[in-house]
């Protein structure tokens, strides 16, 4: 942790507050940080943490300050500094942030505090059947049982209910007041009413008895007579309340598991290896927080790979479901990149290291989905607003309540009845927990699909998206040339073999593409000599006793080769179906066509399927000629009149703009350095999407990074954003519908304050509950 004398640079620090309970909590914090200058700041009540923005040097003292004024502990978790220099001990402050926020290791104080809570529900839910037991059954009620029910009610609403109670002084001693607040008040006047009917009103006569009801008695007008005991009340609603804040401790921390889980992926040590000037190397076993950008690490079949790399010797199957979801291992070979974290399947892999610590893509992984779930969606903003001036509202109805009670002729026990009815079932625990918990379980299970979401504004606009652009290259395709067709004039492989021989030769993709679809058809290649490039033009070569030409027809006029009609036919339709096709000729004259072309995604077409299922019109933009185009959106299910073609890097946001400012709401995908802005022009109004495979320039520009590089987690992952967003709806109708019907019902004195506590209670755990369900989403 850092000192609390440090000044935060610009850039951001995490905070972990302790001991909110409540939508109130959270808006005093807030209130409390914000008011610091230069300090922009979000609390989230779900990883029970605070994100915060600093626009000038702030001390850490002076925003911890700030949390103890508004009543809480803090402590900072993590530092970003805006030139995002990070000491060595980030990693593991990243993961103390975590475990503060979602409260998995078991010495955080989150989890001592799950603890303290299972402790008093324990004592308190002993001790509160016998005292419900005497009061609601006369057939148990011996001479003096209600001393006895005194004597096991006072630990459950002192001791079971200390957490409420000091709360709520907490917020007093401040001038505020809290979800808290409510409770204790409730169950401080049910028990003192109650000593005052035991001990002044007559209740304590030996022999005296109690019936219960299911609403309270309420009298006739004027009566006086003997005064109910609410012990039983006061018990129930503390063991209720308990039960419930030890089941939202308990449903947090099964929300952070794929967090959770994420942060534990990474490898625990690693094989060094060292080369000495003599070039023979020695292996050294080291934790991998030793790991420097450039150090050479081995990893054998079974070993996780211990960070980011480039393969430098070796080849093997990587099994990289833990990041991406992919089940099917990807083969890779020297001069490959590998992911942190992921399991070497088969080989024995030399990989250097090319990045550590916290630029890794699992750290990255990491603190994204903790931004995401430290933010808040506007809805969330309006929730917060409402609980802000909730609580006073409700103490003041409840008074209300009493003074209209005692006016209209009822006897006191009715009208404090219908008060504390109206304290407790107000407590709109519900209404904190509505939207943090789903954001939380809706980015974790994201996360888990291979999706990283920012923030959680992001859910609030997938709800209006109506069109999505891809841009086509290493989005809808592979990004790679691959030898596609072959159209001899005469023999097959002869075509193929020589063409690939001199092919090899060349660096050129095109080349390359050829020589690989070659090698792979026929095995090995023969050798070439005599090899010349002509920029922009073809190769030669002289292969097997042969003078071999690859290249554009022209070109080949220009040599004197002689171009069958047949084959100036078969390239000029390869050509014309979008297809980048070369004329082989050896010999004199043109013997074949080979064609190649960037290959569709084998899963592309599911997700331009999946996107119109969600309402979404895709449109294919490219800088590739209509031709080319519209082959690949014919093949992927996009109609041609929604091909965007031959547009130049520097018109992409263009396209966007204008197709916004026809009225779409836009989602963009790209994954290259020309999408960047295009990406960023879509997130103004609607979504950014990063191929996870693309460049880091997309990947920051965006919203949403698809970290497979399946184009079918671009409708997942509006799919998912969705779900979150309904559940969070649910969860605030749920929690405003609940205290809208109940509280009328507890002034009206229709409701007993045992069964006002229980319902309050039950809302939390329904809303948690709910939330719980996107763990299968997507």
């Amino acid at each position: 942790m850092s000192s609390p004398t440090q000044t935060s640079p610009f850039g951001e620090v995490d905070l972990a507050v302790e001991g909110m309970t409540c939508a109130s909590c959270v808006n005093r914090v807030e209130k409390k940080l914000n008011a610091l200058p230069g300090v922009s700041a979000t609390v989230n009540l779900a990883t029970e943490s605070a994100h915060v923005t600093l626009e000038e040097p702030v001390a850490d003292a002076d925003l911890l300050a700030a949390v103890e004024r508004a009543g809480y502990a803090g402590s900072v978790t993590r530092r970003h500094t805006a030139d995002d220099e990070h000491d060595d001990d980030a990693d593991e402050h990243a993961l103390a942030g975590h475990e503060h926020g979602a409260g998995e290791d078991t010495s955080s104080p989150a989890e001592q505090r799950q603890a303290d809570l299972r402790r008093r529900l324990r004592v308190a839910g002993a001790l509160t059947v016998p005292v419900v037991a005497l009061s609601m059954l006369p057939a148990l009620q011996f001479p003096g049982w209600q001393w006895v029910v005194t004597a096991l009610a006072l630990p459950v609403v002192t001791w079971g209910a200390w957490p409420f109670h000091r709360s709520a002084v907490k917020a007093a001693r401040h001038g505020a007041s809290t979800m808290d607040t409510l409770v204790s008040l409730g169950v401080t006047a049910a028990t003192l009413w109650s000593l005052w009917a035991l001990l002044l009103g007559g209740a304590g006569e030996i022999g005296m008895r109690m019936t219960p009801s299911l609403f309270p008695a309420q009298g006739a007008a004027g009566e006086v007579g003997m005064p109910e005991l609410y012990f039983e009340v006061a018990a129930v609603v503390t063991t209720f309340l308990l039960l419930g804040r030890y089941a939202e401790s308990r449903s947090r921390r099964r929300a952070g598991d794929a967090l959770r889980s994420l942060l534990s992926m990474g490898a625990k040590d690693v094989a060094v290896v060292r080369v000495d000037d003599a070039g023979r190397r020695t292996e050294e076993r080291v934790p991998v927080e030793r790991l420097r950008v450039g150090d050479l690490f081995l990893v054998r079949p079974g070993e996780k790979v211990a960070t980011d790399g480039v393969v430098v010797e070796g080849s093997s199957a990587v099994d990289t479901s833990m990041l991406t979801g992919e089940p099917v291992p990807v083969d890779v070979a020297e001069g490959d990149a590998v992911t942190g974290a992921t399991v070497n399947a088969s080989g024995r892999l030399l990989v250097r290291a090319t990045r550590v610590g916290e630029e890794t893509t699992l750290a990255q992984i990491g603190r994204l989905v903790t931004q995401a779930q430290t933010g808040k969606a506007p809805v969330q903003r309006l929730a917060d607003r409402i609980s802000a001036v909730f609580v006073p509202v409700v103490i003041v109805v409840a008074l209300g309540t009493l003074v209209v009670w005692l006016m209209s002729g009822a006897n006191a026990q009715a009208s404090f009845t219908a008060a504390v009815a109206v304290l407790i079932i107000a407590c709109p625990c519900a209404l904190g927990l509505a939207t943090p918990t789903a954001l939380l379980v809706g980015s974790g299970r994201a996360s888990q699909l291979g999706i990283l979401i920012k923030g959680p504004e992001i859910l609030e606009s997938t709800r209006r998206i109506d069109t999505m652009v891809l841009d086509k290259t290493g989005t809808v395709t592979e990004g790679r040339m691959r030898l596609a067709d072959v159209r001899p004039a005469a023999d097959r492989a002869e075509l193929l073999r020589l063409a690939g021989a001199v092919e090899a030769a060349s660096e050129h993709p095109i080349a390359q593409a050829v020589a690989a679809g070659a090698a792979a058809e026929l095995g090995d290649l023969p050798a070439v000599t005599d090899f010349a490039g002509h920029a922009g033009r073809g190769v030669s070569g002289r292969v097997e006793g042969r003078e071999v030409l690859v290249g554009r027809p022209a070109w080949l006029a220009e040599q004197g080769v002689t171009v069958p009609d047949d084959v100036a036919t078969d390239h000029h339709e390869a050509e014309r179906s979008g297809a980048t096709a070369v004329v082989v000729a050896w010999d004199g004259t043109a013997r074949g066509v080979l064609a190649v072309r960037d290959t569709v995604k084998a899963t592309s077409a599911q997700a331009v399927a999946r996107l119109r299922e969600l309402g979404v019109r895709p449109i294919l933009l490219t800088g590739d000629n209509r031709a080319a185009a519209e082959a690949v959106a014919a093949e992927v299910g996009i109609p041609a009149a929604d091909v965007i073609a031959e547009v130049l890097p520097e018109d992409k946001l263009d396209v966007v703009a204008r197709l916004q400012g026809e009225g779409r709401v836009v989602a963009m995908v790209g994954d290259g350095v020309n999408d960047a802005a295009a990406l960023a022009q879509a997130g103004q109004q609607g979504l950014g999407l990063a191929m996870g495979t693309g460049t880091d320039v997309a990947i920051e520009a965006s919203d949403i990074t698809l970290v497979t590089g399946d184009l079918r987690a671009a409708p997942t992952s509006i799919s998912v954003s969705r779900a979150t967003l309904r559940v969070i709806k649910q969860n605030l109708f749920w929690a405003f519908a609940y205290n809208v019907a109940a509280i009328p019902l507890a002034a009206f004195g229709l409701l007993n304050p045992m069964i006002a506590g229980a319902a309050m209670a039950a809302s939390s755990v329904i809303v948690v509950a709910n939330s719980l369900r996107l763990r299968r989403a997507g």
